[in-house]
């Protein structure tokens, strides 16, 4: 990380908002607070959801999570619990700020130390300009064409009457803008900024408005401006985190990972388990990651499958390194198995930006329906596995295969806190890869 970081904006990403929109004009503010406070990136998180303002996060150097529309503070608030030291900033609409509302009241009044930037233009501008929760009385939106009835939601009052550490309503064109965001991001505990804009491209046309009735709004609405709020009372997570320190007995029975092996891994190697739910993928991908600890590599598991139970695709992915994983994201892996339909349909486009140097392993069945420039090699599958087994017995064969680690870390990872029937049930799936490859 260099000295001094002059910006945290991305050179080659260009904003993608409409002509006037005031979200470019927070997000410089935005840009211009972290460079105020010299954050480290890899310290900061922005969250964002759906809407115009979910696009946020992919202009910036620094983590980002982008999840369910109105559920941005949420994960905010999970991210901030598992890591109390980060800095996690919160991006949404008013659009955001009506269907998830609640979390905003419940993360002020436990005083969790997120920030929350709520980019405040009075309809959801992404589809087409419907009324929100905070479009002024009277106003004219696609669904309230003859003037809106409802009266606008002040989240201002409710972050501060819930507890908020810090609250503050501006709009984007405020001089100290920057300063302020800068204010709420150093704030210990859970901070609310509502800033008021201009969406150029439906409710500004609709209304006849512009930055002098936004003002005016403001004044007629008797909402006031700057901050409103200051208190000092302990945020959530560390308070929590104490609170569990001081057990005399710790609830969680975790114990670190003891590394018995050794790996011959020389380069970071991204791996995908396509296969079906109720075929072990998840459990089989995790004794993977774990039997690659224990043989002294870094290794990432991310999990991919639909909501039905039992049912549908299961997608695993697995990166192992001798480096520490920094980003979990595979665009182009070095292996994937390919073991049902349903976990074929789920990962063409990492099959097509495969080249020669990749590996795809396949079951019979499905070898012709592959499309991909990687080495295709193809299950022997003369002894008939069960679904239940498939995902073992075949990560087992790639472990053999590719030589990622000892076989034996595999078989004592996917041991590890089984009931001895299934712990041997496993056991034999590992003992079945013996050839198929």
């Amino acid at each position: 990380m260099p000295d001094t970081i002059t910006t945290y904006r991305l050179a080659d990403r260009a904003y993608t908002f409409c002509p006037g929109c005031s979200h470019t004009i927070v997000l410089d503010q935005l840009n211009a607070a972290l460079v105020k406070l010299q954050l480290d990136p890899r310290q900061v998180v922005m969250v964002t959801d759906i809407g115009c303002v979910g696009m946020s996060d992919q202009f910036f150097n620094v983590n980002a999570f982008h999840g369910l529309h109105g559920r941005a503070v949420t994960y905010a608030i999970g991210i901030k619990l598992a890591n109390p030291d980060l800095k996690v900033i919160a991006l949404v609409g008013d659009g955001s700020l009506g269907i998830g509302g609640h979390h905003i009241l419940n993360a002020a009044r436990r005083n969790v130390g997120i920030t929350v930037l709520v980019f405040n233009n009075f309809n959801f501008g992404m589809t087409g300009g419907q009324h929100s929760v905070t479009t002024p009385h009277g106003a004219h939106t696609s669904s309230t064409r003859e003037g809106n009835l409802e009266y606008p939601l002040d989240i201002c009052a409710i972050a501060s009457v819930s507890g908020a550490a810090y609250v503050f309503r501006g709009t984007a064109f405020d001089k100290d803008l920057s300063e302020r965001i800068a204010e709420a991001i150093q704030t210990p505990g859970f901070a609310l900024l509502d800033l008021w804009e201009l969406c150029t491209a439906y409710y500004v046309p609709n209304n006849n408005f512009s930055r002098t009735a936004l003002m005016q709004t403001l004044q007629t609405l008797n909402f006031p401006t700057g901050v409103l709020q200051k208190m000092d009372r302990p945020e959530f997570a560390h308070a929590y985190r104490n609170q569990i320190s001081n057990l005399q007995s710790h609830p969680s029975s975790a114990q670190p990972i003891e590394t018995k092996f050794t790996s011959a891994l020389e380069r970071t190697t991204r791996i995908i388990i396509a296969g079906s739910a109720g075929g072990k993928v998840r459990s089989t991908a995790s004794a993977l990651a774990i039997g690659a600890m224990m043989s002294g590599l870094w290794a990432t598991q991310r999990d991919d499958y639909p909501v039905s139970v039992m049912s549908g695709y299961s997608v695993s992915e697995v990166i192992l390194s001798r480096e520490e994983i920094l980003y979990l994201g595979i665009e182009k892996p070095d292996i994937v198995a390919v073991l049902s339909p349903e976990g074929l349909s789920q990962v063409p486009r990492q099959l097509r930006a495969m080249d020669e140097s990749q590996t795809v392993y396949v079951v019979p069945e499905l070898a012709e329906h592959v499309q991909t420039r990687a080495r295709k090699i193809v299950f022997n599958l003369t002894r008939p596995i069960s679904k239940k087994s498939l995902a073992l017995t075949a990560t087992a064969a790639i472990i053999r295969h590719a030589n990622l680690y000892p076989l034996e870390a595999f078989r004592e990872a996917i041991s590890i806190g089984q009931r001895a029937e299934i712990a041997q049930e496993n056991l034999r799936a590992v003992e079945a890869s013996a050839g198929i490859l």
